[in-house]
C-alpha cells in the first residue's frame, strides 16, 4: 500500500471515531459504559494495564513502558501500584502531584513522554473513549450539566460519581444558548492530542519576570471588554492556559522546582480541592494529572526552604535511579545508537557492555556483606549466579543502600563518547577496546569531575577490560572449540561413559586397548574443575548428570553435547585449556604456516557467522587475545 493510500485510510479512520449526541445520549451511552465517564488518573491507570503485565522474579515488568525503559522495573512498579492504581480508586494520593525525582537522563522525561503519546492512542481505543461538551475551550465532562441536588440519586441509581462543577463558559452557555435545558446541550468525542492542545499540557518556565502566570490559567482577551462589557464575563476570557487545556488528561510541568513561588502556588488548590483561580470566576474544576521532574540536589534544596512546606505535603515524590544491570544498560545504549542513526558502522560484539560495566560499577554502592565486592554485585544485580550468593542476596543489598543508583555515571556520557568514537575511527568497525579508550579520554575533558572521582572511574574502566578479556577468551575459546567440535564430542561422550561406570560402580573400557579399568577420576576432575564443582560436590553433580541421561532416554531423546549448559561449559574450557598452546602459536604467529592459516581462517569464519563480529574485528578479536595468552 502506498503513502497517499495509508494517508487515506488513517483520515478515515479518525473520522470514524467521531461522535455527537444530544446531553441524553450521551448519558444513555455512560450508563451502559461508566468507564467512559472515568476520571484523569482512573484513565491513565486503565491505559497502563491494559498492555498487561508479566512477572520477573518477584517484580512485576508493565509492557507500557517495556519498549522504551530498560532496567526501571522495580521503579515502574512502584510508581504505577504506589500511586497510579489507588489514586484510580480515588484514594488520597490523587490530590497529589507527582513529583519523579531522579539523577540526569535515568528515564524521567521518557516516562512522561510515554504518558503522554499513550493517552494520545488510548483516547482513540473505546476503553479509553472521552467526552466533552460541545464549545467547551476546557473539553469538559458532560455529567457536570447534572445539578448538585441531584447527584446523590444518580449515583445510586446509575452508579456514576459525578465530581467538579461547570467552567464559567459552559455555565453561561447553558443559560443563554439553552435556556437551562441540560438535553439540548451537544456533547461529542475528543481525542487527545498534545498538538491540538486537547487533554495533554505542558508548561515550562521562562525568565519570572517577564512569564505570565496566564501560560497557566489563561488570560483575559482584551479586544472583546468593548463588547462583553466585563471582565468577568466568560466570553471576554481566554481559557488557553495549560490548566485549561490539560483538563481530562495530564500536564506535565518541567523543572517545576526552578519555577517562580507564583506559579507553585497555582498547584496547591488544584492538587488538594481539584480546582484553580482564574481571573474574575469562582473556582474552575480541573480533573488532570499534575506530574513534574527535577533531580536530586533541586529536591532538597526545595524541601530546606520552609516556605514550601504547604506544598511538600500535596507532592509524592517517585524516586527513578539508574538502571543496575549490564544487561539492560547494554540495550539502552543499543536504543540510543539505532534512534541517532549508525548506519554504516558495525559495534562489535561486547562493546556495548564494556560501556555498560564501567556504567553500573559507578552507580553501585560498596557492600558491607562479607565477600561481596562491586563486581560480584553487578553480576548479582544482572541475574548470574556468584560463588556463594543469590538472588534472595539482592533483597538485603538493596536494603544497605536504598538510594543506589541515585549518582553515577550516566547514559548520554556514554552515549557522547560513543558518538566520538565512531566518527574517529579509520575503520567502519567500533570494539569494546575503542570504547574504553573512549570513555577514558572523556574523563580528562569532563569539567565537574574532581580528581578523586576521576581515579575512581577510571579503575572502573580497568575492571571493565578485565571482564572484556575474559569475554574476550571465551569467545575465541568457543571458535576455536567449534573448529574442534568432533574434540569436544568426544571428550564429552568419554566423560558421561566414566561418570555411568562412577555412579554405578562399574569398570569402564579403556578407548585405546579396549581393556576393562576403574573410571578415570583424573579425567572427570580436570573437566569438573573448569566450572566450579567441588570434591565435595562432585558426586552429587555426577548423578545429576546421570538422572538427566535417563530422563532423557525415558522421553525417546538422544544426551547431547548442547544438552546440560554447564557441563557444555565444562568440556568447552577443558577443551581450550588443552589447546591453550596451540590457540597462542595460532592467534600470534607473524608468518603462519598453512596449517595455522587454515585454522584462522576457520576460527574467524565462526566468528563472524555465528557470534556477530565482521572480519576486520574478527581478526582484531583473534590479535588481542594472542596478546593476552602471551602476557
Amino acid at each position: 500500500m502506498n503513502l497517499l493510500a495509508r494517508l487515506e485510510n488513517y483520515r478515515q479512520d479518525e473520522e470514524q471515531l467521531a461522535w455527537e449526541g444530544t446531553f441524553g445520549e450521551y448519558f444513555e451511552l455512560v450508563t451502559k459504559n461508566p468507564h467512559l465517564a472515568q476520571h484523569a488518573h482512573s484513565r491513565i491507570y486503565n491505559m497502563i494495564v491494559s498492555e498487561g503485565l508479566e512477572g520477573v522474579g518477584g517484580t512485576r515488568r508493565y509492557r507500557f513502558f517495556a519498549k522504551e525503559l530498560f532496567g526501571l522495573d522495580e521503579a515502574l512498579q512502584r510508581l504505577v501500584e504506589e500511586y497510579f492504581h489507588p489514586a484510580a480508586r480515588r484514594l488520597d494520593v490523587r490530590k497529589r502531584i507527582l513529583l519523579l525525582m531522579g539523577p540526569v537522563s535515568g528515564g524521567k522525561s521518557t516516562i512522561v513522554t510515554l504518558l503522554k503519546r499513550g493517552l494520545e492512542r488510548y483516547s482513540r481505543a473505546w476503553e479509553g473513549a472521552t467526552f466533552a461538551i460541545v464549545g467547551c475551550p476546557m473539553h469538559e465532562e458532560p455529567l457536570h450539566l447534572i445539578p448538585r441536588a441531584l447527584r446523590e440519586e444518580v449515583e445510586k441509581t446509575y452508579g456514576l460519581r459525578v465530581e467538579g462543577t461547570l467552567c464559567p463558559y459552559c455555565r453561561l452557555m447553558l443559560q443563554e444558548k439553552c435556556g437551562g435545558a441540560i438535553d439540548r446541550v451537544r456533547v461529542r468525542r475528543v481525542l487527545f492530542s498534545e498538538e491540538d492542545r486537547v487533554g495533554v499540557g505542558t508548561f515550562s518556565p521562562s525568565d519570572p519576570k517577564s512569564q505570565d502566570i496566564a501560560d497557566l490559567t489563561g488570560s483575559i482577551d482584551f479586544s472583546t471588554i468593548g463588547e462583553y462589557g466585563s471582565e468577568s464575563d466568560p466570553r471576554a476570557y481566554r481559557f488557553d492556559g495549560e490548566l485549561n487545556k490539560a483538563n481530562r488528561g495530564l500536564m506535565e510541568f518541567q523543572e517545576m522546582l526552578k519555577s517562580d513561588e507564583k506559579f507553585l502556588w497555582s498547584l496547591l488548590a488544584l492538587s488538594q480541592e481539584g480546582n484553580f483561580k482564574a481571573g474574575r470566576f469562582a473556582l474552575i474544576s480541573a480533573d488532570e494529572l499534575i506530574i513534574a521532574h527535577t533531580n536530586e540536589s533541586e529536591y532538597r534544596s526545595f524541601i530546606a526552604n520552609k516556605k514550601n512546606e504547604a506544598l511538600q505535603s500535596r507532592i509524592i515524590v517517585m524516586p527513578i535511579p539508574y538502571n543496575l544491570r549490564v544487561s539492560e544498560e547494554e540495550r539502552i545504549y543499543r536504543k540510543l545508537l539505532d534512534e541517532a542513526g549508525v548506519d554504516g558502522f558495525h559495534i562489535a560484539p561486547h562493546a556495548l557492555r564494556a560501556a555498560a560495566v564501567f556504567s553500573v560499577l559507578s552507580r553501585l554502592r560498596e557492600s558491607k556483606k562479607q565477600g561481596m565486592d562491586l563486581v560480584k554485585k553487578m553480576k548479582l544485580y544482572d541475574g548470574e549466579a556468584v560463588d556463594d550468593f543469590n538472588q534472595k542476596d539482592l533483597v538485603e543489598l538493596r536494603a544497605e543502600h536504598p538510594d543506589e543508583g541515585m549518582s553515577g555515571v550516566d547514559p548520554r556520557y556514554v552515549i557522547n563518547r560513543l558518538s566520538s568514537a565512531l566518527i574517529n575511527q579509520e575503520t567502519r568497525c567500533l570494539n569494546a577496546l575503542d570504547v574504553l579508550r573512549s570513555l577514558r579520554e572523556g574523563l580528562s575533558q569532563h569539567p565537574s569531575i574532581t580528581r578523586e572521582e576521576k581515579e575512581r572511574l577510571l579503575q572502573f574502566i580497568a575492571v571493565a577490560r578485565q571482564e572484556y578479556d575474559e569475554l574476550a577468551k571465551r569467545e575465541v575459546q568457543k571458535a576455536f572449540v567449534y573448529s574442534y567440535e568432533e574434540s569436544a564430542r568426544t571428550l564429552f561422550q568419554n566423560y558421561l561413559d566414566n561418570v555411568e561406570a562412577f555412579c554405578n560402580s562399574q569398570r569402564v573400557m579403556d578407548p585405546i586397548t579396549g581393556e576393562q579399568m576403574d573410571p578415570d577420576e583424573k579425567l572427570m576432575r580436570s573437566i569438573e574443575e573448569q566450572i566450579g564443582v567441588s570434591e565435595v560436590a562432585k558426586r552429587p553433580f555426577r548423578e545429576e548428570i546421570l538422572i538427566r541421561i535417563s530422563s532423557y532416554a525415558r522421553k525417546g531423546k538422544c544426551f547431547e553435547y548442547a544438552s546440560h549448559e554447564r557441563l557444555r561449559e565444562a568440556i568447552e574450557k577443558k577443551l581450550f585449556a588443552d589447546l591453550r598452546d596451540v590457540v597462542k602459536i595460532t592467534t600470534s604467529a607473524r608468518t603462519p604456516d598453512a596449517g595455522q592459516s587454515r585454522k584462522m581462517n576457520e576460527v574467524t569464519t565462526c566468528l563472524t557467522s555465528e557470534s556477530g563480529y565482521c572480519p576486520v574485528c574478527a581478526n582484531e578479536l583473534l590479535k588481542y587475545v594472542g596478546s593476552l595468552l602471551n602476557r
